[in-house]
């Protein structure tokens, strides 16, 4: 074994070389000059003789000697060279152990630290001085020490444990989720004598997942009480739209009564019975078609039809509400084709929508409706008024259910907030859009562009 450590590779003649060779030269040369002084005492008459073979014998054990002195040397220094190389990938390996981002540890077969590296001193709370001989254990919390244990048991079966999730407790501070890697350590005779464990505090992680799966349970949460709204909302219009369209029946039989039989006092209430009816089937019918629109379940049912004619009589229909509030009301349509294949009954809703909120919102001044044609596959409808505005903060609200600008426009005008957030969602499954742009006291100017064909 010895002679097999004292052995190295001279580069310059691709031999081995050794210190037992050079102790074997320095033997013979010994063993020679002992023989040249016994030849010498032996025969003294032939002395000059033996004196210059002595000198031969001695000049040659002496280069010998020199040329063995040289391997040697050159022995010396690859093996300083090999000593520098292997020092510093010692330190190497050390500084990549000490300054790794994650805790490293080694311990014996029975969990007792042997070595430990910066990071692994900082999460267990201890100088490194104090951490070397202690039980690893004694870093886990007294709960999970009885599983710690059991693992420790199975270490010596199997040679590692990849991913391990375990609490710790360090010294004097709240215990953390720690992931743990664990290799076994081994030596030349293949016996395991320790294990190298990695550390990783992952309650960043724990606490994000958590916070994950609280949002998922509260998503859940709300697509319930979506669908259950969605479903109370249907069932309540129904329920109450049956009720409204008898009481608007039975006060426009009251409404053609001849005029001998009612006063003037009650054909007054009658009329404000259908129109407040109306108003109230108004919006039971928007509840309806938002439910329907939020459930996914209302459809687009295109046709051919004559959009000039479809503008001209929603417009004529209305047009007495803006009389009503005396404000001048224009229509300017400019198509060259009016004939488009889209769905009829959802354009008209669209169209009363805009204009409805147009006289609502505009007491004094005008309303204008356009419809143009923006190139050959799509068709523009412009509706602009004169009325309260919108403030810019606000614009990108007004297509949300449920809103209106603020609480007293709500009070003052009424409405549920559903009408732009329906017309928003028929123009998405129509695969038009819809844009606005207001100024509060000047007005605001609504633009639908629709395909001519969807």
């Amino acid at each position: 074994m010895a002679s097999n450590t004292s052995k190295v590779i001279d580069k310059g003649e691709g031999r081995f070389i050794n210190v037992d060779k050079f102790s074997r030269q320095v033997e013979a040369v010994k063993q020679r000059t002992e023989t040249l002084t016994r030849q010498v005492s032996q025969s003294r008459g032939q002395q000059p003789n033996l004196l210059s073979e002595a000198f031969e014998e001695l000049n040659t054990a002496l280069e010998e000697l020199q040329v063995a002195e040289e391997e040697l040397r050159a022995q010396n220094e690859e093996l300083a060279v090999a000593h520098n190389l292997i020092e510093c990938e010692r330190l190497r390996y050390q500084e990549l152990f000490e300054f790794a981002p994650d805790g490293y540890l080694v311990t014996d077969t029975n969990g007792n630290i042997q070595e430990a590296n910066r990071v692994a001193t900082i999460m267990l709370n201890i100088p490194k001085h104090f951490l070397q001989g202690k039980p690893l254990v004694n870093f886990i919390p007294e709960e999970d020490r009885r599983v710690f244990r059991s693992q420790l048991l199975r270490l010596q079966e199997i040679d590692r444990i990849p991913d391990w999730e375990i609490d710790m407790q360090p010294r004097k501070r709240m215990k953390f989720h720690a992931s743990l890697s664990v290799m076994a350590v081994y030596d030349h005779q293949q016996n395991s004598v320790g294990w190298r464990w990695l550390l990783r505090d992952i309650t960043a992680r724990k606490q994000a997942e958590e916070q994950l799966r609280l949002m998922q349970l509260q998503n859940l949460q709300l697509q319930e009480t979506s669908r259950v709204k969605s479903h109370f909302l249907a069932l309540m219009s129904h329920e109450l739209r049956t009720p409204m369209n008898a009481i608007l029946g039975f006060a426009q039989i009251l409404s053609r009564q001849p005029c001998h039989q009612v006063s003037s006092q009650s054909k007054t209430m009658v009329e404000r019975i259908i129109n407040n009816g109306k108003n109230l089937l108004t919006l039971i019918e928007d509840i309806l078609d938002f439910s329907r629109l939020e459930a996914g379940k209302l459809n687009i049912t295109p046709e051919e039809f004559n959009l000039e004619e479809l503008v001209t009589a929603t417009t004529e229909d209305l047009r007495s509400l803006a009389q009503q509030k005396h404000l001048f009301f224009d229509v300017h349509i400019e198509l060259e084709n009016p004939i488009i294949i889209n769905d009829r009954d959802r354009i008209r809703q669209i169209l009363v929508n805009l204009i409805s909120n147009a006289i609502k919102f505009t007491d004094i001044g005008s309303l204008t409706v356009k419809v143009q044609e923006v190139d050959q596959d799509r068709i523009a409808v412009i509706v602009s008024d004169t009325g309260i505005g919108i403030a810019e903060t606000d614009l990108k609200n007004i297509f949300k259910e449920f809103r209106q600008v603020n609480e007293s426009i709500t009070r003052k005008y009424g409405g549920t907030g559903l009408g732009l957030a329906i017309v928003d969602q028929l123009l998405g499954l129509m695969k038009g859009t819809i844009s606005v742009k207001s100024e509060i006291g000047c007005g605001s100017t609504f633009r639908v562009e629709l395909p001519r064909k969807c």
